[in-house]
Parts: C-alpha cells; structure tokens; sequence
C-alpha cells in the first residue's frame, strides 16, 4: 500500500472508531476498482472466488467498468492493506485501477 494509501486508510478507520464502530465483529470490508473493459473486470473478480462474499460488476456511465468485491474480515489496518496489496496486484496487470475501499456501517447517534 503506497504512504498515500496509509494515510487514507488510517483516517478512515480513526473515523470509523470515533464512529462507534464494532472492531471485535468480522465485517463485509469492500473493495473497488474501476476497468476500461468488462472483461478485465470479470477475471479480476474470478480470481477472487472462494475469498469474497460478493463480486460484482458493473458498467459505468462514462463505458468504463467497476470491480466490487465484498471481503469477510476484521476491519484492521494490517488486514486492510493486506488485501488490498493483493488487490491491486490482480487488478493493475488487467488494466484496472484500484479505488479504495469502504465498509456499512449505521452510524450511532447521542
């Protein structure tokens, strides 16, 4: 994960621990990538098969193609980055670019 990357995922999960999230349950983390051809989009998520929860792939407005994959896991930053190193490691040799990644969370209010 470059430092810019770090940087992001740090401030996400500080946020997401302000936010009253549950670290000690495993949660769907997603993954996004965007692609220039479905085709790059569908073996990357093929590669995925028996790690995700869900992969799917979708066309975009402006003829590009998204990349969701859903990971079961403890939301960590170790973990995290883990996985979304080897993320970018099939998805950059496809032609697809990696665009972060997120998780659900219902925010809880005082």
């Amino acid at each position: 994960m470059s430092s810019q990357n770090d940087d992001i995922s740090s401030n996400v999960l500080r946020q997401m621990k302000a936010g009253g999230f549950d670290f000690t349950q495993i949660h769907p983390i997603e993954f996004y990538a965007v692609f220039p051809d479905e085709s790059g989009a569908r073996q990357a998520a093929g590669r995925f098969r028996g790690e995700s929860l869900n992969a799917q792939v979708r066309e975009r407005d402006d003829g590009g193609w998204n990349l969701e994959l859903s990971k079961i896991m403890y939301a960590t930053y170790r973990g995290i980055g883990a996985f979304e190193e080897a993320f970018e490691g099939v998805v950059s040799p496809l032609g697809g670019e990696v665009e972060g990644w997120g998780v659900k969370h219902e925010r809880q209010t005082a």
